[in-house]
């Protein structure tokens, strides 16, 4: 009896040994499809984004590119370690799903930013260092987010504009064309002659510094208010000028028209005096 249990201990140490050795070497063997599978993984990402930045990918693109693959690969890898210890993939990829969707409906608003900042990188309506409103916001494009885009304001404020409110509104790039107009007004008297005034901004304005001479620089007659005739003064310049053409241009128009003689414009008034009768 004694070597008849022993004999049996015997065997089931023997299986317990046999299925502890199968099983340490499957977890070895995952420990190295990870570490091999990451490894891997970092250099397809890589040489994705070398290959795409030798062609002068935006920078952009190459993170949110150089992101999907590697989660992509990091879900695929897992799934494949679990499918080799016997687990049923089949169920696993219903609780990511299942798990996905209960995020998807608690996020809906970051998913809807990350969906349209998707669509801003494909269809580029502005890419990093353009001069943009969008969102209710303008300024210089910083960074253009996962789920928000940077852009700095003319009085260098820092803001952060969700992906979807930029995409559901209207965009204005202002870099996007070569040139941009500046549009100004000035006021005359209504004796000035106005034909002298025009002539004179027209050529005192196109010698500013960086006002395109085509198009040409823009005076002409846009209204007419109690004081007089109001000058519409539209010179043209590049978008990096932009305040720099403005500020001079309004400089040039109270110089050009005081140095001329060019009466100043005053509102007139006319006052009725009405006389009472006679005393009684």
């Amino acid at each position: 009896m004694i070597s008849a249990g022993t004999e049996k201990a015997g065997q089931l140490w023997q299986l317990v040994a046999d299925y502890g050795a199968a099983f340490a070497v499957k977890i070895l063997a995952a420990i190295a499809f990870w570490v091999v599978g990451r490894w891997l993984i970092g250099v397809a990402v890589g040489l994705v984004q070398r290959t795409l930045g030798a062609q002068r990918v935006d920078p952009t693109v190459l993170r949110y590119l150089g992101s999907f693959i590697t989660v992509t690969l990091n879900i695929l890898l897992v799934i494949g370690i679990l499918g080799y210890f016997g687990v049923q993939t089949t169920t696993f990829a219903a609780l990511i799903a299942a798990v996905g969707l209960a995020i998807g409906m608690a996020w809906s608003g970051l998913l809807a930013n990350l969906a349209a900042g998707g669509f801003i990188i494909v269809l580029r309506p502005f890419k990093v260092g353009d001069f943009v409103s969008a969102g209710g916001v303008t300024g210089t494009v910083t960074e253009i987010g996962l789920f928000a885009t940077a852009i700095t304001t003319p009085d260098n404020v820092l803001t952060l504009v969700g992906n979807n409110k930029i995409f559901g509104d209207n965009i204005q790039n202002f870099t996007a064309n070569p040139f941009r107009r500046v549009e100004l007004k000035a006021q005359l008297a209504g004796a000035a002659d106005w034909h002298a005034a025009a002539a004179l901004l027209k050529q005192r304005i196109a010698a500013i510094d960086n006002v395109l001479a085509t198009p040409a620089v823009d005076v002409e007659i846009l209204e007419f208010n109690l004081v007089g005739p109001v000058l519409a003064v539209r010179p043209y310049c590049h978008n990096d000028h932009y305040w720099q053409v403005y500020f001079d241009t309004n400089r040039v128009i109270k110089d050009a028209l005081g140095e001329a003689g060019f009466p100043a414009p005053m509102p007139a008034q006319t006052i009725l005096v009405q006389q009472s009768g006679g005393p009684l």
